[in-house]
């Protein structure tokens, strides 16, 4: 399994669901495979499975790592309070680098926060603001993007722009290298400060019957300079791609 996923997982596995989940059940149950290229350095990417159940209600969903619970919820407008599992972590043990195996390891946490979507007949606002729930980073992120559903009998695309805010408590825990870690890894001290990451993605589902659909969807982020300065990452971007097969029930 990957030592690094980026933040952005949850906000794509929903995704994943809106546009998988196309059946007349609310239900739905898979397994998808994730790609994941890792920012830092001495790790490698990987390959990894991804179980996705998943619940539409009037009140309340679950879409894998992610749920929430609407505060609004119209055919317009929908409004939630939202948790989700951020599974971006690094163990220092698991690298290749002897610098970087010197480092403190960073944890994944809970986020929880609210969720907003809005439709127009051009598209669909969504954003979400949430803030680390267990104390880890203490960090801030909103996560917000303009997204287009072409539909056509079987098919559905859907293409979207956004971009991503980082707090610098957010950035600091997870890209920072304090004095003490510099002194005994060799790697330059660093603090890390809030970034703007843009990104764009894609979600593409295909029925195959009426219950089952196959799906794949992805992300391309641009990583903003207070992550790339950090002497912990070697790469200028990082994403997510994924593909798997859902039953709706």
């Amino acid at each position: 399994m990957s030592k690094f996923k980026i933040l952005a997982l949850g906000a794509l596995i929903a995704s994943s669901f809106s546009a998988a989940q196309a059946a007349d059940g609310p239900w739905s149950l898979g397994a998808a495979a994730l790609v994941t290229p890792n920012p830092y350095k001495g790790d490698q990417d990987r390959v990894y499975p991804v179980p996705m159940v998943g619940y539409e209600g009037d009140s309340f969903y679950l879409r894998g790592i992610n749920a929430g619970y609407y505060l609004w919820n119209d055919k317009t407008d929908k409004l939630s309070v939202t948790a989700y599992y951020s599974p971006l972590f690094f163990r220092a043990k698991d690298s290749d680098s002897d610098s970087m195996r010197k480092l403190d390891n960073r944890k994944a946490t809970l986020m929880a926060g609210l969720s907003y979507v809005h439709y127009t007949d051009y598209g669909f606002l969504r954003t979400v603001l949430a803030g680390d729930t267990l104390d880890n980073s203490n960090g801030i992120t909103w996560d917000t993007a303009w997204l287009y559903r072409y539909n056509s009998d079987k098919l559905t695309l859907t293409p979207g722009i956004g971009v991503q805010w980082s707090s610098d408590n957010q950035n600091d825990y997870y890209y920072g290298v304090s004095k003490k870690e510099s002194s005994r890894s060799g790697l330059s001290s660093y603090e890390a400060e809030s970034s703007w990451s843009p990104y764009v993605e894609l979600s593409v589902n295909y029925k195959l019957t009426q219950d089952w659909s196959v799906f794949g969807l992805g992300r391309y982020v641009r990583l903003a300079n207070e992550v790339t300065d950090s002497p912990m990452v070697d790469k200028e971007w990082t994403g997510v791609l994924m593909t798997g097969v859902t039953y709706s029930f």
